[in-house]
């Protein structure tokens, strides 16, 4: 076991093993949080990803106080702006680790990669806790809790019009959260940002441009110009002939391109963006992180010699270029 992976998994059985506080420090607090979007369309917001005034009730509870690891860690609930089909999934469920320690804290928004069981986003957000940094994990539409037993819907699949609208969602309940965020007294409002691993990255880039309040963007293993980065792919050769006949890149481009981050890489041009790609990726193509770098204006990229599982080895400086580059160090 190499050294990095060790560290990993020393800071996830901490947060995993630790016992739960008792009934009295856990005790809810409820309160209300109003979402005020006026500006969405001055500030470049997608028509798609726009809010209307929404106030909603939240409850938040203690879940561990790390006391030897200086960070909180927090359940915060609040039902989301969409409603889907699906009960279980139209409640928003995160994982808030705050540092203590003297405010305000620079906070970043966690999405997790496809598998979605939250290790990779709990073990982010705890390195970033344990170093000055705000994090909070957002489950994505149909992940964890918001995905009830036997279900078969996922937010990535082939049904292309739920693909498209769990998207939706997730970008919207992380607006809602963000303005949580901004209501709290512990975070530095003015270094607000989002970290977001592979399937996370894509969908991260996608609510940092169409999230004023989003300053810092960390997008590790992700990239732009879904079609194509992937009509080519061996993968995907079962499906061409469809697509082919169906109108062939130019149509799929169309549908995909509110879910594409290269469609809102004008918007990454106004944020901090780092970006960290494997130069050997086999699930997501080196190729799609190079067209998103440059059409979000080349800010900073750090290319690691590794696939995309291999990316793993790799994640202690990652984690540093990650939580340096999420203070607002530009």
């Amino acid at each position: 076991m190499t050294s990095h992976t060790a560290f990993g998994l020393v800071n996830l059985l901490v947060l995993l093993t630790v016992n739960p506080v008792t009934a009295a420090d856990a005790s809810p607090q409820v309160g209300t949080c109003t979402v005020e979007c006026k500006d969405d369309a001055r500030c470049g917001v997608a028509e798609f990803y726009r809010l209307p005034r929404t106030t909603f009730t939240y409850t938040l509870s203690l879940r561990h106080d790390l006391r030897h690891s200086g960070v909180k860690v927090y359940n915060l609930n609040f039902p989301s702006p969409v409603q889907s089909s699906i009960p279980e999934n139209n409640t928003v469920h995160c994982e808030y680790f705050m540092p203590t320690g003297r405010g305000p804290f620079p906070t970043v928004i966690v999405l997790d990669i496809l598998q979605g069981d939250a290790l990779v986003a709990r073990g982010e957000a705890m390195w970033m806790a344990q170093h000055g940094v705000g994090a909070m994990v957002v489950y994505m539409a149909h992940y964890g809790p918001r995905r009830p037993p036997g279900s078969t819907t996922r937010l990535l699949s082939p049904n292309i019009p739920n693909t498209i609208e769990s998207v939706k969602q997730t970008v919207l309940d992380i607006r809602c959260a963000v303005a949580w965020l901004a209501s709290r007294p512990e975070v530095d409002t003015a270094n607000i940002g989002i970290v977001g691993t592979s399937l996370g990255s894509l969908v991260g880039a996608i609510a940092a441009a169409n999230e004023p309040r989003i300053t810092n963007v960390c997008l590790l293993l992700g990239g732009g110009g879904l079609v194509d980065a992937y009509y080519d792919h061996p993968q995907a050769k079962p499906f061409r002939p469809v697509v082919d006949l169906l109108g062939g890149k130019p149509a799929l481009k169309a549908v995909l391109a509110p879910v594409d981050p290269l469609t809102y890489a004008p918007q990454l041009r106004s944020k901090n963006v780092l970006m960290i790609c494997a130069s050997r990726d086999d699930v997501v193509p080196p190729s799609a992180g190079q067209a998103l770098w440059e059409a979000s204006g080349k800010q900073k990229i750090i290319w690691i010699d590794a696939t995309h599982v291999g990316a793993a080895l790799h994640l202690l400086p990652a984690l540093q270029a990650m939580t340096e580059h999420v203070r607002g160090n530009r």
